[in-house]
């Protein structure tokens, strides 16, 4: 894995990195890639802010206080979604209540840790890059089907994201609608905070190229299928490495700019970015962190055929 050598920046202070990036500004109206939209109040979301939206229901309080700062949320989006249910996802969008905290001091470790969720965006719709479905094949073999692919319609509407059976909108890749609402006319788009307490970043100009590739060769695996309650279908699994499955791709220090995170120092200060290719959102956290609480523990990322 690549190291960095961290800044004693990033552990002895809060990182706050005021620009015009992360201030919106309201009553200025413009249009990026075909996506008409007026920005918000002025407001620097590295303190305190509130984001209310009567349209679409949306309630996200944060506040910056000691060294924490703790987000409660309904995690209803601030901004237009696709129609759930839809022939893919057959749940509808709910409120939920959700408090999360983030350190303020984030303390790099260096180590990857796995997580199924690495973070919550700025109007307290988690970030949740993999998926819970997978392809067995009789022959022993597990595939983790991605989200973003073409083989299983997972009802992904324009924003990368769909709703889970507890009715929680989530991102799986680049969140749309979010990186417009924010964005401020910088290459760097703040949209949102990892749970180790880093920003997480998309970039418009998407120069932060991901370490990691297509693995070679082919797939092995016979008489494979994929069941959820909706549906089943035979799966071929045969064949090259597309980016259907997480196991089609591998880490490769120093192959792209980003860690194995999707994370950089960026101006002396650790970030993640959200990225176009693969892993779209980072799958693991370079700093320390408070696990969240889950009925179900998360997954490790898959690299490959399991037999059993």
């Amino acid at each position: 894995m690549k190291k960095f050598k961290i800044p004693s920046l990033l552990i002895t202070m809060n990182i706050v990195i005021i620009s015009c990036s992360d201030i919106q500004f309201k009553k200025t109206s413009h249009s990026h890639d075909g996506f008409n939209h007026t920005h918000q109040d002025a407001v620097d979301y590295f303190d305190s802010y509130s984001l209310i939206n009567e349209k679409y229901g949306t309630k996200t309080k944060v506040t910056v206080s000691k060294n924490k700062r703790i987000m409660v949320t309904n995690a209803l989006p601030n901004h237009k979604t696709g129609d759930f249910p839809n022939s893919g996802n057959p749940n509808k969008i709910k409120a939920q209540e959700k408090t999360y905290s983030f350190p303020l001091n984030p303390i790099y470790t260096g180590k990857a840790v796995w997580v199924r969720e690495p973070g919550v965006a700025l109007n307290g719709i988690k970030f949740e890059p993999g998926t819970a479905e997978v392809v067995e094949c009789e022959s022993g073999e597990n595939y983790r089907v991605e989200a973003l692919q073409d083989v299983i319609d997972l009802g992904l509407d324009f924003n990368h994201a769909h709703v889970q059976p507890t009715g929680a909108y989530h991102y799986h890749g680049t969140p749309t609608s979010i990186i417009a609402d924010f964005d401020t006319g910088k290459d760097l788009v703040h949209i949102g905070f990892a749970h180790d307490g880093y920003p997480i970043y998309y970039s418009k100009s998407g120069i932060y190229k991901p370490s990691y590739k297509l693995l070679k060769g082919t797939r092995e695996g016979e008489d494979c299928s994929y069941e959820n309650p909706m549906t089943r279908m035979d799966i071929s699994i045969g064949g090259h490495h597309d980016g259907t499955y997480g196991s089609d791709f591998e880490y490769v220090a120093g192959y792209g700019d980003l860690d194995e995170c999707n994370g950089i120092i960026h101006n002396g200060n650790y970030i993640y970015l959200v990225t176009e290719s693969f892993p779209y959102i980072s799958r693991c956290l370079m700093g320390e962190f408070k696990e969240q609480k889950r009925s179900r523990r998360p997954f490790p990322p898959d690299k490959g055929p399991r037999k059993g």
